[in-house]
Formats: structure tokens, sequence, C-alpha cells
């Protein structure tokens, strides 16, 4: 049954407005640290749309106040639900700024899963949004995604902990060293740390790796080093494969 839901995040910023307004309503600077590809036309009542894979998501905005004011809604689905976000952007001292964000709508039956995850997700979201403020600014990424649906078996957290040579618990801050067999190894910092979610930061790229809805396994990287983002999606979807037959 549809079930109406309402969230709210805020976060502080080592960023201007016009820094996050850039970030967060640009397709080059969304895809430096959300986990979709996203093209968005610049005014009120423009397209959006933003890509899991191969599959775009669309939305209308319906707030463009530069620097202050963000909106956009979904289109509705045939069961009723739809999706919509606000930003709200505040400019405080020394070149900071408040970004409050609102997420409702109405979410299908499996509503309380899907607002777990949305509510979990955003915190390395908006987390990643700050990592790429004070360590890659002015810079855009390429965004590479592949996902690993739960095909039985042992869990997938684990066997991915295992795939990347991490054979001990880390924790935010810790050097680490991603060894993913056949991909060049990844030395960074643990930027991100909590059950489910991993977040490696080092000089060429933000590495994202998220546990999903029923066991899923998401990968979100934002690679600000020159790469060929089809040829880097390919290799990581090749590893997700090999890692789980």
């Amino acid at each position: 049954m549809p079930h109406k839901f309402e969230l709210r995040k805020e976060v502080t910023l080592k960023a201007t407005p016009e820094q996050v307004w850039d970030a967060i309503t640009t397709g080059p600077g969304i895809d430096s640290w959300f986990m979709r590809r996203s093209k968005i036309k610049p005014r009120e009542g423009g397209a959006a749309q933003q890509y899991v894979g191969h599959f775009p998501a669309e939305a209308t905005v319906t707030a463009w106040e530069p620097s202050r004011r963000l909106a956009f809604r979904s289109n509705d689905n045939p069961d009723g639900s739809f999706m919509a976000i606000e930003y709200l952007i505040e400019g405080r001292g020394h070149g900071s700024t408040v970004l409050r964000l609102v997420q409702s709508g109405v979410l299908g039956d499996d509503w309380e899963a899907e607002y777990d995850a949305m509510n979990q997700g955003w915190d390395i979201y908006l987390h990643t949004l700050g990592q790429y403020l004070s360590y890659f600014p002015g810079r855009f990424a390429v965004v590479v995604f592949a996902a690993r649906h739960k095909g039985g078996g042992e869990p997938v957290w684990p066997v991915l902990m295992r795939g990347l040579g991490l054979t001990e618990p880390i924790a935010q801050g810790d050097k680490v060293r991603l060894t993913p067999k056949g991909l060049d190894p990844i030395e960074g910092i643990a930027d991100f740390v909590r059950p489910g979610f991993l977040g490696v930061r080092n000089s060429d790229g933000l590495y994202r790796f998220v546990h999903g809805i029923n066991d899923t396994l998401v990968l979100g990287h934002h690679l600000f080093a020159e790469a060929d983002p089809k040829k880097t999606e390919r290799a990581w979807e090749k590893w997700l494969t090999q890692l789980f037959a």
C-alpha cells in the first residue's frame, strides 16, 4: 500500500553558497558526488534526469532560486508513488554554507525498507558532497556505477570486504589499501565507515560501496583522474560478476 513520507537532513559545508549551488544544479557537479549520472535544465519547469545504470528517472524542476533554493519532483508512477526533493542553501561566515535537504513523496508497498535505505544513503552522499567541495573544488568527476543483486548464498558485504582485501576491521580515518582482483590497487583514507557503507578518498577519486535493499551491492565511484568511463565501468562490473560467481 502506498505510504506518504518525509525526511530531513542538514549539513555544514566548507564552501560558498555559489559553490554549493553549482554542485547540486549542474550535471558535472552532481556527478562529482552523487551516485547517479545527471542532467538538468537550469530553470523552473526544466527537465531533470538521473540515471541508475542505463535507466533514467525523470523529474521536473519546481523551484530555481540561484544560490538559495532548488526543488524538483518526479513523475507519478502507476501506483501513485512519486518523489520530491528540496535543497535550501544558507551562507554562513568564513566561507561556509548550511545545506538543508527535504525529501518527501509517496513510496510503494515496501516503503519501510525504501525509507530506511534513503535515510542512511543520504548520509554518505551528503558526506561525499562535503568531501568533493573540500578536496576537489573546481574539478569534475567521471561517475562509475555498478550493482550486484542478491543471488543467494553468503551475504554480499563480507564477500565484498574479502574481495577488496580488507581482512581486518577498519575505522573512519584509517589508511587503507584496496586490492580488487583485475583492477589497480586503491590506496587512500577511509573517509566514511558505517555498517554497510564504505567510502575511500585519495587524490584520484572518491570510491563508494553501499549495501542496498535486499542484499544488493552498489558501487558509485567519482574519478577525478583521467579515465574512460565506459571501460572503467565495465571493469568494475566484471569484477563484481567474478566476485560472486
